[in-house]
């Protein structure tokens, strides 16, 4: 992606960090505004020893002798230095199931170090000020896409979905799961022995900023599996948590009304998954860059929400619980627009008059393009 078309206007003096905001944005798949509040954070995240150490990572994954060959560190110091970047979420480490060797992997801006800096859940001074330089970036990042808002939108066209939305499971009719397994919240958490909870990173930068979840979402339930669940672990993002614990979780998400995101390794639904988020549309991330105009929210979903208009009353608690605001009244009947739902199950698990259900129709790729905000600034 060209990242020049999202670019604020700055006055970069310093060649040296801008060359490490480059190779961090770098390593993600979305494009970022490289500005002076971006450079601001970073020398909030990092020394420039650290920083500087960062630009081996010419690609985002290596291993420890391709570090070797590029860094002029010698190994204990550069075990060191992983292990501070790995603490502060800047670099994580897993091992390849493949070559059997630890790969250390450059984080993103967003998705990424975004995360990791607010799942531990604290309350410092320096948190106020990284949520406050995050929320600063997310702002820019509205404005330069509302500029652009065409060449953005055609950049997203052929991005992959950023992640699965799996519906509220007593939602779905029993016997339908047998063709995808893998949707359903219960099996995921089966199958995998190691999972972490921790804080929701969106609702807790928000809290910083003195902007609350405005349903008072619980902030403890944002979910890593597997390779990521030992490194949350390990690193002291998250703790282990048992299937039971996590299913209880799950299911006062559900009743808070939120949406089950589920984030699979490199986006590719058919191979494992590395976290499952549960999110309220004041805080969830993906969500807001979608509202803020920022990019198109692309998800993967098998479901449609649908309305029996002989049960339906036009209570409207459907129109108030959608996180996608798809759904209107029309003569005091619920009236859903399929483009816009992502399968979510919500507003048929809130629905007093269980006249709204989940219809399978799926799995089907879902791209909303971002919000067209009515602004001076687009």
């Amino acid at each position: 992606m060209r990242l020049s078309l999202i670019r604020v206007k700055i006055k970069l003096t310093d060649k040296f960090w801008y060359k490490v905001a480059r190779t961090i944005v770098k390593a993600g798949r979305f494009p970022f505004p490289i500005s002076d509040t971006l450079i601001d954070l970073l020398k909030n995240l990092m020394n420039e020893e650290q920083a500087r150490f960062l630009l081996n990572f010419k690609k985002p994954s290596l291993t420890l002798e391709e570090i070797k060959k590029r860094s002029e560190l010698d190994e204990n110091s550069i075990m060191k230095m992983l292990d501070e970047l790995m603490f502060t979420g800047i670099i994580i480490g897993a091992m390849s199931n493949s070559a059997g060797v630890m790969v250390y992997r450059l984080m993103p801006i967003y998705p990424g170090i975004f995360e990791y800096q607010f799942l531990r859940g604290t309350k410092t001074e320096k948190d106020k000020k990284v949520a406050r330089l995050f929320e600063n970036l997310f702002q820019e990042m509205s404005i330069g896409a509302q500029k652009n808002y065409e060449s953005i939108l055609n950049m997203f066209k052929d991005t992959p979905a950023t992640d699965r939305t799996v519906p509220v499971e007593k939602e779905v009719e029993v016997g339908t799961e047998s063709t995808l397994p893998y949707e359903d919240i219960k099996k995921y958490i089966e199958d995998y022995d190691d999972i972490a909870l921790a804080n929701c990173y969106c609702r807790h930068k928000n809290e910083l900023i003195n902007d609350p979840c405005k349903i008072k979402a619980p902030i403890k339930n944002c979910f890593l599996f597997d390779k990521s669940a030992k490194f949350a672990i390990e690193q002291e993002f998250g703790n282990r948590v048992s299937k039971e614990e996590a299913l209880r979780i799950f299911r006062e998400a559900e009743d808070h009304g939120l949406v089950h995101k589920v984030f699979h390794v490199h986006s590719d639904p058919n191979i494992g998954i590395e976290a499952i988020c549960n999110c309220c549309s004041c805080c969830c991330g993906m969500l807001q860059m979608y509202y803020r105009g920022v990019m198109p929210l692309h998800t993967i979903s098998s479901y449609l929400a649908k309305v029996d208009e002989e049960v339906c009353i036009g209570c409207g608690t459907c129109v108030e619980k959608c996180p996608m605001e798809t759904i209107d009244l029309d003569d005091t009947i619920a009236i859903v627009n399929d483009e816009l739902c992502i399968g979510c199950g919500v507003c048929a698990h809130h629905c007093p008059e269980e006249a709204m259900h989940l219809e399978r129709i799926g799995p089907r790729h879902v791209f909303i393009p971002p919000k067209k905000l009515k602004t001076s600034l687009s």
